[in-house]
């Protein structure tokens, strides 16, 4: 859990060197981006440190979403709560519906814990339409950003400062919480719950102030969201929310605090990058959701752990073919595998099938620059040489994984040639 001083101070300089160097469209991706690394943190806390999986956490996202537009609608952004502060007022009702549906979630554990988080989120996102009063029906609620602090918080730049300034300060106090004794009771919660009741411990209450915590700082992620946004909409108790914040903390690796940041980030410009090129790309997040959980459980940041570490112990030159062939590999295969679905993806569409049936033949598919025939041969051989090139090159990149493994403990062959030394009359 030790983060280093100096990687995060740099990557505290590059966040704030920002506004300079991306254009508005990126600026705004990276608001965005900002606000799922937070929520992914808060996420992490409950379910990588407590070790609770919850699949409704889009409920406390969208409370403190609403509590903080309704708060500007009321306050106008003066006063004791100036704009730059509303995200307070989403963690406090973040905080003070987690208090109250953590009580009740956490009375089970397990699989029943996760069935309850997702009941309450979609109670939620099913009644939000109806209360009007509440959350504006289908149309949500629209409220404006006042100035405040000599600031208008009418451009791009200064809400993206305010959003940063927020996000900073809650990744503090997350980790400060990891440090104190209630953060590391946390961590006993996860790795041995009837230890801690035999100690004596309040094993629910420890369970309550995990959640309320989390849904505290999920609180302030929503109010961010508003902020940019200037509108609430029920959409936010969606389970896509809920879903999206497990796969980004998956993704980049609980088992590390800045690992679900990393992971949200990252996703979040994928996102950006790809929705626009592709109407496939869900498909592509859910994929390489799949890919991770299957070979790297321990996300991105437990595959650069474990790089550094095959690093130190054998040295860049000795690691640079496992290296090479992994990236290959991975390159191949994703080049056919993403080949193969625009392909189906676009002779399934209707407007294809449409035109197929207008010309009375199979019009050419435009893919990459070029066109390609769907009856020719030679269009489903790219895929297919592509899948089989990375298939070899998975395969050498194994054998090259084996070798280091075997180079690591050279005493496992030749206590292996003792024993059948042994065994001979």
């Amino acid at each position: 859990m030790r983060t280093p001083l100096l990687p995060a101070l740099a990557a505290v300089a590059v966040l704030g060197a920002l506004p300079v160097l991306l254009p508005a469209g990126l600026l705004n991706a990276s608001i965005q981006a900002l606000i799922a690394a937070l929520f992914a943190c808060a996420y992490s806390l409950l379910a990588g440190r407590a070790g609770m999986l919850s699949f409704g956490h889009a409920a406390y996202f969208g409370v403190g979403a609403f509590a903080t537009v309704h708060a500007m609608n009321a306050l106008g952004g003066t006063g004791l709560l100036p704009t730059p502060l509303m995200p307070l007022v989403g963690a406090l009702g973040g905080l003070g519906f987690g208090l109250i549906a953590g009580w009740f979630a956490t009375q089970r554990s397990g699989t029943a814990f996760a069935m309850i988080t997702l009941a309450i989120a979609e109670l939620l996102h099913a009644l939000a339409p109806q209360l009007k009063g509440w959350f504006g029906g289908e149309s949500g609620i629209s409220t404006m950003r006042m100035p405040a602090w000599g600031l208008s918080f009418g451009s791009t730049t200064q809400v993206y400062y305010l959003t940063l300034a927020w996000v900073l300060v809650s990744l503090a106090l997350l980790y400060f919480h990891t440090r104190t004794p209630l953060g590391r009771l946390t961590l006993a919660l996860r790795e041995n719950e009837h230890r801690l009741r035999f100690l004596g411990y309040d094993v629910h209450g420890l369970s309550v102030s995990a959640f309320a915590v989390s849904s505290m700082f999920s609180g302030i992620a929503g109010g961010l969201q508003v902020l940019g946004n200037e509108s609430a909409n029920y959409v936010v108790f969606d389970a896509g929310v809920s879903a999206t914040v497990v796969l980004n903390s998956y993704i980049g690796g609980v088992g590390s605090f800045l690992g679900p940041a990393l992971g949200a980030a990252l996703m979040s410009f994928f996102g950006y990058a790809v929705s626009d090129t592709t109407p496939s790309w869900l498909l592509y997040q859910g994929v390489l959701f799949v890919l991770v959980m299957m070979f790297m459980p321990e996300g991105l940041t437990g595959l650069a752990t474990a790089t550094l570490r095959l690093l130190g112990r054998h040295g860049v030159m000795a690691v640079l073919p496992l290296a090479l062939s992994a990236v290959v590999a991975g390159l191949l295969l994703a080049g056919g595998a993403v080949f193969l679905v625009e392909m189906l993806q676009r002779l399934c569409s209707q407007d294809y099938r449409s035109l197929a049936r207008m010309s009375g033949t199979a019009p050419p598919v435009q893919l990459f620059g070029r066109a390609w025939s769907a009856a020719a041969v030679g269009t489903w051989i790219v895929p297919a040489g592509l899948l089989a090139a990375g298939a070899l090159m998975a395969g050498v990149a194994q054998r090259c994984r084996r070798g280091l493994a075997l180079a690591a403990s050279p005493e496992v062959p030749e206590r292996a040639a003792d024993l059948s030394e042994r065994a001979l009359p």
